[in-house]
This record gives structure tokens, C-alpha cells and sequence, in this order.
């Protein structure tokens, strides 16, 4: 009996530190959400006013910046390859 009663307190205090753990690792997730998401605004935000400093250059390399008020030629073989 007494063995039975040693893995039920055993059981417990395991289950116990589980969820302290949980905690701590969800806390943490939660934290590195918040900054993923305030880096990528930032970033967004540092995008624009580069972009607003310098027309001339592309957003990011390999890009053409598009002219204000010209269109731009898309074939269509290339929507049909992002589907």
C-alpha cells in the first residue's frame, strides 16, 4: 500500500512541475510574440521612411520601385504560377 501511495505523491509533484513549466514556456511564447510583431512593424515602419527619403531606390533589392500613376505590365503566366 505504502508504494502505491509513493507514486501518487510522486505522480503529483511531476504533474505540478508541469504546469509551473507550461506556464513559464507560454509566458515566454507570449513575449516573443509581442516582439516578432512590434520588429516587424518597426521594420515596416523604417521601410516607409526610407522609401519616403529616397524615391529613387527599390524597396528591397531586386525590386523595381513602381512610378506613381504608371501601370505596370503583369503576364499572366506569372499569376498563374502563384496559385
Amino acid at each position: 500500500m505504502t508504494l502505491h501511495w509513493l507514486l501518487t505523491v510522486a505522480a503529483m509533484l511531476t504533474a505540478a512541475w508541469a504546469v509551473v513549466r507550461v506556464r513559464r514556456v507560454s509566458k515566454r511564447l507570449e513575449r516573443l510574440t509581442e516582439s516578432y510583431w512590434e520588429l516587424k512593424y518597426d521594420h515596416g515602419q523604417l521601410r516607409a521612411r526610407m522609401a519616403r527619403l529616397d524615391p529613387e531606390s527599390p524597396a528591397t533589392p531586386g525590386e523595381p520601385v513602381p512610378r506613381p500613376g504608371s501601370t505596370a505590365f503583369v503576364p499572366l503566366s506569372s499569376l498563374k504560377a502563384m496559385k
